[in-house]
């Protein structure tokens, strides 16, 4: 998959996820910095470009992934040398001498 393949499935994601959440449709900012819902079309502006650039972010990132070689498998640990044998126990000798 290349990187124009990947972007366009990215956008195409977006655009699902976009349509199956409810979001105010315009939206401005008054002179004090406060946002107001149902006013021009700053609000899909906004939205848009913020949209734009996480999908050209994903994109790359995606790439990057893709095409970055695999880590080397990680070395499984070394068995440790088993414990010398302990000599068995002799059973004690009974005297002889009654």
């Amino acid at each position: 998959m290349n990187k124009e393949q990947l972007a366009k499935m990215i956008a195409e994601k977006i655009d699902s996820a976009m349509q199956t959440s409810e979001h105010p449709k315009k939206f401005f900012i008054t002179e004090n910095g406060r946002g107001v819902v149902d006013g021009g079309d700053l609000y899909n502006a906004v939205l848009k470009d913020v949209l734009g650039v996480v999908s050209v972010a994903l994109a790359d990132i995606f790439a990057e992934l893709m095409t970055a070689p695999a880590p080397a498998p990680a070395k499984a640990p070394e068995k440790a040398a088993p414990a010398p044998a302990k000599p068995a126990d002799k059973p004690a000798r009974a005297s002889a001498k009654k």
